[in-house]
C-alpha cells in the first residue's frame, strides 16, 4: 500500500502514521528488534530518513513511500 509523507520522514513515525504501531516506544522496539525491513532488508536505524519509494515491510505489512512533491 502507498503511504503518503512529507519528505525526510523518520521510519519510526511511518509505522505510527500507518498505524502500525501504536506508540513511539513500541516502533523504536520492533525496529531495534530487527521486525522491520527497509527495502528487503532489516534496519536498526531508529530515525532512519525515508525517500520516495522506499519500501517498508512490518508486521505483514508492506509501504511503499510516497513523499510529498513527488
Amino acid at each position: 500500500m502507498d503511504i503518503k509523507v512529507k519528505e525526510n520522514t523518520e521510519l519510526k513515525n511511518l509505522l505510527k502514521l500507518a498505524n502500525l504501531v501504536s506508540s513511539g516506544g513500541e516502533a523504536k522496539y520492533a525496529i531495534l528488534e530487527g521486525e522491520v525491513t527497509l527495502n528487503g532488508e532489516v534496519t536498526n536505524v531508529i530515525r532512519k530518513k525515508l525517500k520516495n519509494g522506499d519500501i517498508v515491510e512490518f508486521n505483514g505489512e508492506i509501504l511503499k513511500v510516497v513523499t510529498d512533491g513527488n
